[in-house]
């Protein structure tokens, strides 16, 4: 055999192989559910560690050999994630699991998804079209809960700082709505100022400092934010005030402010100022991160012919000062016993939101939010 013959032949031999290996990698995607994961706005804590949430779901042994798992970013934009929900159905998906950036802008697509066969599970933002699943806590009880308790502990009287969220979706809707209600049965309570901040903490910054270029933090009396009650600690404390002179804040659930909660001299793991136990007055709610793992879970359930509701109302977490309960690993164990706070050491991160807990979602718990791995 001449070199050149034997050269032909041994690249024959390893193309043969390449083949071989694509069909079998193509066939073992055929026999898992092409599932998208279709995120638009992402500029925040809590959308990240939502994410992490699906992937740790979809990673975790009794899945991974189940789903074949897409991710795809639209950004705040409608026009682009409609797109992209087009593409997916295009592409072959038999589930689609998204966090819709309007309730009603996407409804033409996924009604079109639907008569194609395709799934649609909203997780936290919700969907109006019938065809939709939708997963999240009741939007309009988070405003209602958080603003009553900010007016019981003003006594009814107060100047009070809004800072709403991402407009256009359902949840900042629905939460600043409700909450508007229950401030307009209080002539004595009047919002001084209002910005949206994105659900992030350093938008929620940027805004503050705008308001507090026209006014000091002697002229407001409490804080409704839907994300941004850490900063506003923060900036508190930077001002000069001291920890027993921070204002009310209904706020969000990160694991900063759940920190600021606990009492003066709780010990905690790697809290220094201002994420450290402060006794700050605060309700502290969420939308829980795992609720997108969850919709992965149902959507793969309904695939296999299982009976799934269209409508899910997850348990809304309110934690107080009165309830707050600090972890010390993070352990499912600690959490299923009500653990709500993170020790700093492992939580770098005061954005992250802490409501991570659910005995629906075993296969997903505190290492799922914190880097995407789940619970082995």
């Amino acid at each position: 055999m001449t070199p050149l013959k034997g050269a032909l032949r041994l690249g024959l031999a390893f193309a043969l192989g390449a083949t071989i290996m694509l069909q079998g990698a193509t066939a073992q995607a055929a026999d898992k559910f092409k599932i998208f994961l279709s995120m638009s706005f992402i500029g925040n804590d809590w959308q990240a560690e939502a994410a992490n949430m699906v992937k740790a779901m979809a990673a975790h042994p009794s899945m991974a050999e189940k789903v074949d798992l897409q991710v795809q970013v639209a950004g705040p934009n409608a026009q682009r994630q409609i797109q992209q929900i087009n593409a997916m159905v295009q592409a072959g998906a038999q589930a689609i699991v998204i966090f819709p950036i309007s309730p009603t802008a996407l409804n033409a697509a996924v009604k079109n998804a639907c008569d194609k066969g395709v799934l649609v599970f909203a997780y936290d933002a919700e969907i109006t079209e019938p065809c939709a699943y939708n997963i999240s806590i009741d939007q309009e009880e988070a405003g209602r809960v958080t603003a009553e308790w900010l007016v019981k502990k003003l006594d009814g009287k107060g100047n009070i700082v809004a800072i709403t969220g991402v407009p256009g979706t359902s949840v900042d809707t629905l939460r600043t709505k409700a909450a508007k209600e229950v401030f307009a049965k209080h002539p004595d309570i009047k919002i001084v100022a209002e910005a949206v901040g994105m659900w992030s903490q350093a938008t929620a910054r940027t805004e503050l400092s705008k308001i507090l270029a026209t006014r000091s933090w002697d002229d407001i009396d409490g804080l409704w934010m839907q994300v941004g009650c850490f900063t506003a600690n923060a900036m508190q404390l930077e001002a000069g005030k001291k920890p027993e002179e921070l204002l009310a804040c209904a706020g969000e659930g990160s694991n900063g402010g759940r920190i600021q909660m606990l009492p003066i001299g709780t010990a905690v793991e790697g809290g220094e100022m201002p994420y450290a136990p402060l006794g700050a007055p605060r309700i502290s709610y969420a939308s829980p991160p795992y609720s997108g793992g969850y919709a992965l879970k149902l959507a793969v359930q309904k695939l296999e012919g299982k009976d799934v509701p269209h409508r899910i109302t997850l348990p809304l977490p309110i934690v107080t000062n009165e309830t707050i309960k600090y972890c010390e690993t993070g352990s499912w164990e600690e959490m299923k016993a009500g653990c709500n706070a993170f020790p700093p050491a492992l939580v770098p991160n005061p954005g992250w939101f802490a409501s991570i807990f659910s005995p629906e979602t075993p296969e997903i718990g505190f290492q799922g939010a914190l880097v995407g791995q789940p619970e082995l």
